[in-house]
């Protein structure tokens, strides 16, 4: 029995009905207790001065990568893909490469082949966003959804055929003190992926783009 009370809690994935992927735990001691569910609010940047609805959402790790391929369905049959990384960059700091103009078949495709990869390396994230419309669906670093769309209804039709339920308060384990897990293997296989999908130059960096 391990006596290290970090390294036991660090073993712990599961919380009453939900299952947590290997990519992030909650800090010791921070009371977010992880649950299954989403969120709606709205997305605010005074800067770009622009106002979207938005919905967060937390899945059990059973489902959470069905999850993922079925919330881009709604976003158009030719997409771009942005891949995040933040492997081997200091805390709060990532990099983000872009794919432009890719058929989303395709690229849920190449989601398929690199699933262990997206659902629970905690230094790996990805977004998949309307070549047209001011859409995108997050599945970030933590294993959580952010989507972002005039019209939620499409994803939230989604997200009921799942039984992932609505709830007014859901704190999310991104908004507390929290433990990424990552290995030098998921570095690599982050650099196949992006490969496969065809960022040709992996160690180029592609500022954030808006919509």
């Amino acid at each position: 029995m391990n006596s290290d009370p970090l390294a036991a809690h660090l073993h712990v994935r599961r919380y009453g009905d939900f299952t947590l992927t290997d990519a992030v735990r909650p800090g010791p001691g921070v009371p977010v207790r992880p649950r299954e569910g989403y969120r709606v609010e709205v997305y605010r940047d005074r800067k770009a001065g622009l106002r979207l609805p938005m919905l967060s959402a937390a899945v059990s790790a059973e489902r959470v990568f069905e999850t993922f391929l079925a919330l881009i369905e709604p976003v158009g049959k030719v997409v771009h893909a942005v891949f995040e990384s933040s492997h081997g960059a200091g805390a709060d700091r990532h990099r983000d490469l872009r794919r432009s103009h890719i058929d989303r078949p395709v690229l849920a495709s190449h989601f398929c082949d690199f699933e262990d990869l997206l659902t629970h390396d905690g230094c790996t994230g990805v977004a998949v966003l309307a070549g047209r419309r001011p859409v995108e669906v997050q599945f970030d670093e933590h294993k959580l959804f952010h989507v972002y769309a005039p019209d939620l209804k499409p994803f939230r039709r989604v997200l009921k055929r799942l039984g992932v339920s609505r709830r007014e308060v859901l704190p999310l384990i991104s908004e507390a003190e929290h433990l990424h897990h990552s290995t030098d293997a998921y570095a690599e296989e982050f650099r196949q992926l992006c490969l496969r999908a065809g960022v040709g130059d992996t160690d180029h960096v592609f500022s954030d783009e808006s919509w």
